[in-house]
């Protein structure tokens, strides 16, 4: 599960089982009234893409200057066929880099690709994965290898992709949670951005993702960790009555050059997002 982790690491699990998924009738309507448009909506959005970068590729490669538009647009209407509510707060980065955030579930992708138009960093083996990895291929996910032999050549390819414009996007925690936490960042990843290719041009600019769930349902209602299943958690989700609100909070973008390590800089990215991430959950 969470198809966009980072490398090698444990799934985070909690000491509570899920919370059991009841539907009712009603719910199933709402899962067919919901869940097909937004099928639709993500195919018929998809096989566009897939036809503009026909050509689009062979005109401006890694550059795109049209498809992200198709992705965004995708976004921002799921959310609203779902009727998640959608919040956003600070200024976007203008400057070359990448984008960190903490890690609740799938919808993320959604609401991180609302906003801003980023290319997410996944681990290479999604690009197996059936659906998934198609998906994940079509929108511009940038794999990485966990051999370390190739460490230099996925430097060689974050510096093309960033230099494009690219915003790339990590999820440090390495798994999703509950969205009640924050967990530990990983400084793996990091670590390619202190490059002599990198550090000089490049920024980071974390990220405080916060859902709210809807009224009467626990806290952790769109939470997705573990080895829970995609399916359930989509129906669940379709089939909310109510619906929550996701919110995102961006913080100042931080230059690379000014830190001196993938720690220290991990560690700042780190208590920006915890931070934003508790104060908007005690508001709530």
């Amino acid at each position: 599960m969470a198809e966009l982790e980072s490398v090698n690491d444990p799934l985070w699990n909690s000491e509570e089982a899920p919370d059991p998924i009841e539907l009712g009738f009603v719910g199933w309507i709402l899962v067919l009234l919901r869940g097909l448009p937004l099928a639709i909506l993500v195919f018929g959005g998809l096989l566009v893409l897939l036809a503009i970068r026909l050509i689009e590729l062979p005109f401006f490669g890694v550059h795109r200057p049209v498809t992200p538009f198709i992705s965004q647009f995708v976004c921002r209407n799921a959310l609203r066929i779902l009727g998640i509510g959608f919040h956003c707060s600070g200024a976007l980065m203008k400057e070359h880099g990448a984008v960190v955030a903490n890690h609740t579930s799938w919808l993320d992708i959604f609401a991180l690709n609302a906003r801003k138009r980023v290319y997410f960093v996944s681990k290479a083996e999604v690009a197996n994965w059936p659906g998934i990895g198609w998906l994940a291929r079509a929108t511009g996910t940038l794999f990485i290898e966990r051999d370390r032999k190739k460490a230099r050549e996925q430097t060689a390819i974050f510096e093309e992709r960033l230099k494009a414009g690219h915003k790339l996007l990590f999820f440090p925690e390495g798994t999703s949670t509950d969205g009640l936490r924050v967990l530990p960042f990983k400084t793996t990843l990091f670590a390619a951005f202190f490059s002599e290719e990198l550090r000089d041009f490049m920024y980071v600019q974390p990220v405080s993702v916060v859902f709210h769930a809807p009224k009467g349902q626990p806290d952790r209602f769109y939470g997705w960790w573990g080895d829970m299943d995609f399916a359930p958690h989509l129906l669940k989700t379709l089939g909310a009555r109510r619906q929550g609100s996701v919110e995102l909070i961006y913080h100042s973008p931080a230059r690379i050059r000014d830190f001196a390590n993938r720690k220290e800089l991990a560690a700042h990215c780190e208590a920006a997002v915890r931070h934003a991430h508790a104060l908007a959950r005690l508001e709530k």
